[in-house]
């Protein structure tokens, strides 16, 4: 009977020492990130038959199990999804809100100078003090063009480096996912329990994923995930693994897209297809803000330089000849798809600046007709023949032919910020005179180039050129505070659902320091079990001497 006490003794204590063992595990890792808590399952020996009754044989460790559920985490994980797009959208959006509503650096002041100076010269335009303020102003109205365009183009610049990173983040995360797929796997044959610890590493690389992306996970009863990304494509699949890549646009040299390298090659994956986490917050910045404010901007310059130019030129300069050039403002951007198969040579001209709308356009043949599409409404045109005229633009084929399945991207106005510049140097060029005879006192011109500044020149003739910027500056500021209230609202989300699932799956110190004392006590019970047994042999041998 000593030596069972004994045995009784030992599962006791080798059950305390496992619980103590966890404990301390759990404490150890409160602070791991995705670490679940932990615990010993206990059941009681198989008991054995003495004939008067079945007599205990004490306890053994069933299993260490980890206090984990799904539900709480995938809830997680989609918060983690969800909140990192609109903190990524709201950030970048944020950035343009300040640049383009800032006094000292936005369009408004330096607008409103430059026709402040136009009147001043008309009062006196023979004044050489008054023409050289008006051209500097000029200068210094196309210095601030130049400076929001090449930010914009810089910011578009930061989008594609931060696209690739985030690309290089989901394919590390896919190749640790399928190792730690083989290793749990591996682990779960051995018949030994569960690598609980293998497993939250593998739950916090699903947590990292869905920062960068959507993330869908479907659980094997191997114990592997697949998981799935964006609209339901693989990424990692058991063992096997998928990798996504970074092209160039293959419309749009300027412009890194995502790439979905699978079994029978990469394919362009579309925003559609790339919801959810930084890189959707990316995507979506990318496609239907930062693309319409270029596009925007570039109108309000297009516009002024077009009118006033047109105006300038009604004009004669200090020697009687007639106005030239004002601005020098950059064409549309036109490029063709890598895929085209035609020879086709696209010449796309402003016809009526008043006309324009900001717009980025793709023109496509389908072997029959032209589909002109408007990229940020996706409204389309389809037309039998070129050219054609649509919202100010004259387009038409300058040589060769399209064939079937060829397209064109047309940037009406993307650089004409950029490359927004003052033609003239000299200031007796500048035509402030009505008439060719007038002498340098007519000022007629002059004040018709004045009253440009309150006309409705923008937008199809429906604003002024600062009317046109206030719009694109409210309509920045608006969705900025959109982004930002959608943000702040998933980021209580977030907190909300990582509170829940560390409720019931993280580490509460109390909890486990009344745990420690507990499996304390048990293991001096049962040595002190053990002693007791150890005694009561010592006595059966002095009987038996």
């Amino acid at each position: 009977m000593a030596s069972s006490i004994l045995d009784i003794g030992k599962t006791a204590l080798n059950a305390a020492q496992v619980g103590m063992s966890v404990t301390g595990h759990n404490i150890a890792n409160a602070s791991t990130p995705g670490y679940t808590r932990q615990v010993v399952i206990q059941g009681a020996a198989q008991a054995q038959n003495f004939g008067y009754g079945y007599v205990g044989q004490g306890t053994e460790v069933l299993g260490i199990q980890r206090i984990y559920n799904e539900i709480l985490s995938r809830q997680y994980s989609s918060s983690l999804t969800s909140s990192n797009e609109m903190s990524t959208y709201a950030a970048q959006m944020s950035y343009i809100d300040n640049l383009l509503s800032n006094s000292s650096a936005g369009l408004s002041p330096v607008i409103q100078n430059f026709f402040d100076s136009v009147q001043t010269a008309s009062a006196n335009p023979g004044d050489p003090a008054s023409r050289q303020t008006l051209l500097s102003q000029a200068q210094s109205l196309a210095s601030r063009f130049q400076g929001l365009g090449s930010r914009l183009a810089e910011i578009e610049g930061n989008v594609n480096a931060e696209v690739n990173a985030s690309v290089g983040l989901i394919n590390s995360y896919s190749q640790q996912l399928q190792q730690l797929n083989k290793s749990i796997e591996a682990a779960l044959n051995n018949g030994v329990g569960p690598p609980n610890d293998l497993m939250d590493q593998r739950d916090q690389i699903i947590a990292e994923l869905s920062k960068q992306i959507k993330v869908d996970v479907v659980a094997q009863e191997d114990g592997t995930y697949n998981v799935f990304i964006g609209n339901g494509q693989p990424l990692v699949v058991g063992k096997n693994r998928y990798t996504l890549s970074t092209i160039r646009s293959e419309s749009d040299p300027n412009r890194m897209e995502v790439g979905y390298n699978g079994n029978s090659g990469t394919v362009v994956l579309g925003s559609h297809s790339l919801s959810g986490g930084k890189l959707g917050g990316l995507v979506q910045f990318r496609e239907k803000s930062l693309d319409t404010i270029r596009g925007q901007l570039g109108m309000i310059a297009v516009t002024l330089a077009e009118t006033f130019n047109a105006q300038h030129m009604q004009g004669y300069d200090k020697s009687g000849n007639a106005g030239g050039v004002f601005f020098n403002v950059p064409g549309p951007v036109v490029s063709g798809s890598v895929n085209n198969t035609g020879d086709a040579v696209l010449d796309v001209s402003i016809d009526n600046a008043s006309a324009l709308n900001g717009s980025n356009y793709r023109l496509s043949y389908d072997g029959s007709n032209y589909i002109l599409t408007q990229q940020d409404t996706g409204a389309f045109q389809t037309f039998a023949s070129m050219p054609q005229t649509v919202d100010g633009l004259e387009i038409n084929i300058a040589s060769g032919s399209m064939q079937a399945n060829d397209s064109f991207l047309i940037k009406p106005t993307v650089m004409a910020a950029n490359g927004f510049s003052v033609a003239i140097s000299d200031i007796n060029k500048i035509a402030l005179a009505e008439l060719p005879t007038a002498g340098s006192s007519d000022n007629g011109n002059a004040l018709k180039l004045a009253a440009l500044q309150s006309a409705l020149t923008t937008a199809g003739g429906t604003t002024s050129y600062e009317g046109a910027y206030s719009q694109l500056v409210s309509l920045v500021g608006n969705k900025t505070n959109e982004l930002k209230v959608m943000s702040e609202a998933e980021a209580k989300m977030l907190e909300g659902a990582y509170n829940a699932q560390q409720a019931f799956s993280g580490v509460n110190l109390d909890e486990e320091a009344a745990n420690l004392m507990r499996y304390q006590q048990a293991y001096q019970a049962a040595g002190k079990m053990m002693q007791i047994a150890s005694q009561l042999f010592e006595l059966l041998l002095t009987i038996g001497r």
